[in-house]
């Protein structure tokens, strides 16, 4: 399954961009109002949980100098990745989307599709205001 977010441009530089996505603990200020628990476990990695939905621990797998950062499921039955695609749209603007990758099966992509979708949007959507 693969999901991507709209792009959406943020009023910093490609290079502000990625080092706020670079500190885990920032993303913690993206996170959907519906958020029951956020907490970083180490440099690299987090655990949050939606009301509702189990606990999802990420980690940092890769980092591309402003333009790319790979988050990854650390641990639990499901292995997807979570990927900020920085551009440059100005010296001082930024473009960022998200994509969501994963396999599952057809019931679970059926069940998890509408809420890892408007989870995505919601991240970029607080980036334009947080970043």
């Amino acid at each position: 399954m693969n999901l991507e977010s709209p792009k959406v441009t943020i009023d910093k530089s490609a290079e502000e961009t990625f080092n706020f996505l670079s500190d885990v603990k920032n993303f913690e200020s993206l996170m959907p109002e519906n958020i029951s628990k956020f907490e970083v476990l180490e440099e690299d990695k987090f655990l949050f949980a939606l009301k509702g939905m189990p606990e999802i621990i990420l980690k940092k797998k890769e980092a591309t100098p402003n333009s790319k950062i790979v988050l990854g499921a650390a641990g639990g039955k499901l292995d997807f990745s979570l990927i900020a695609d920085i551009t440059e749209a100005e010296t001082t603007k930024s473009e960022v989307q998200l994509t969501f990758n994963g396999e599952f099966n057809a019931m679970m992509a059926m069940m998890i599709k509408g809420p890892i979708s408007k989870f995505i949007e919601t991240l970029v959507s607080n980036m334009k205001t947080t970043v």
